[in-house]
């Protein structure tokens, strides 16, 4: 939507509807209109618990979630519920850290009204299979929101073929600034939701009725509607550039690249003396290797590392659910992108020999 009409603005609101378009495109996206700017994923399922879940869920619902899911896709849901006065289910996951798609749908009913998962886990980069998942959930007439934060970066998504109702992702885990993300959803869902966020550019006309002294609101069109004030915009054009890279690159070498990876640093960390998690079928994941050293915390572990200029993530990856589930207090966090290298994983066992000696 043009804000003004100087020419800035104008170039301005050019490159951010080109970076819409783009994102669309790579999603494969059925109409632009489908994406909505928000500042990452977080945002984008608060976005969808609020706009649609506040107006469609209350007492006799149920909201299926997995126990292999990140915060963000759980609080949003758990905070609504002592609004709403909803149910809240959780599908289980077996001791490798792989959902327990039987039990996921053994606790489908006519009450589950939406189904929230991960595409792929932020701990052990497990792949579910959204598509098999999405012909269940709409079977039993229900929605299906994924979180795509670590899936859209690595490997291809086809939201057409994979016909999901709605999917979050973040722009800086594909190369991309902090502050921006994408809410994808179907056209006639986002068209049937009120805005999450009143402001500036989400309305078409406020209009004071004089004789009842009231106002009339008529909200813009999507997506607008629900990019309320100043938007993103430098965060929106550095998303779609950072997307224009990796297509450039191909997603499908993008995966087969860090497969690569995870099967040779898994190669030469198997005589070291570390715990690794997840499936042996490394098919099955993305570039993660959570890992514990032994007689050490997660947290150790990755300082050590970064004496040596080597960047881990320790902790509970905001995932503590799933590492009740495996019976971890918390996990080191290998993970490899399209930038990294073989050298890279030498030089990261080398330390975690360091570590054994130490």
């Amino acid at each position: 939507m043009q804000r003004a009409v100087h020419t800035l603005s104008q170039e301005a609101t050019e490159l951010y509807q080109t970076a819409r378009e783009e994102v669309a495109r790579f999603v494969n996206a059925r109409d632009m209109a489908e994406t909505v700017f928000v500042r990452g994923t977080t945002e984008a399922i608060n976005l969808v618990a609020y706009s649609w879940g506040l107006r469609n869920l209350g007492k006799g619902d149920e909201v299926l979630v997995s126990l292999m899911e990140h915060h963000s896709n759980i609080l949003p849901w758990e905070i609504l519920s002592k609004i709403n006065g909803y149910s809240l289910r959780y599908a289980k996951v077996n001791d490798l850290g792989v959902l327990d798609v039987e039990d996921l749908a053994n606790k489908l009913s006519e009450k589950t009204k939406i189904v929230c998962l991960s595409h792929v886990s932020n701990v052990t980069g497990v792949i579910n299979d959204i598509k098999r998942i999405t012909r269940l959930v709409h079977e039993q007439g229900a929605l299906i929101l994924v979180d795509g934060a670590q899936s859209v970066p690595h490997i291809p998504v086809d939201l057409q073929d994979l016909d999901v109702d709605f999917l979050a992702f973040s722009g800086h885990k594909m190369l991309g600034p902090t502050g921006i993300g994408v809410l994808y959803a179907k056209k006639e869902l986002l068209e049937s939701m009120a805005p999450f966020q009143g402001g500036g550019e989400m309305v078409r006309e406020v209009k004071l009725d004089h004789p009842s002294r009231k106002l009339c609101i008529a909200w813009n069109e999507i997506p607008w509607k629900f990019e309320a004030g100043t938007p993103n915009i430098c965060g929106a054009i550095g998303l779609a550039e950072a997307i224009r890279y990796i297509s450039e690159i191909g997603m499908t070498e993008i995966a087969k690249h860090e497969l690569s990876l995870t099967e040779y640093a898994t190669k030469l960390m198997e005589d070291r003396k570390v715990q690794t998690y997840g499936p042996r079928d490394l098919s099955l994941r993305c570039g993660i290797i959570p890992f514990n050293v032994e007689g050490l915390s997660s947290h150790d572990v990755a300082l050590f590392f970064d004496n040596y200029g080597i960047m881990i993530r320790s902790g509970v990856h905001c995932a503590h659910p799933l590492h009740q589930t495996l019976n971890l207090q918390a996990s080191a966090r290998a993970s490899f992108y399209v930038y990294n290298t073989k050298e890279e994983i030498d030089r990261f066992v080398d330390v975690l020999k360091e570590i054994e000696r130490f």
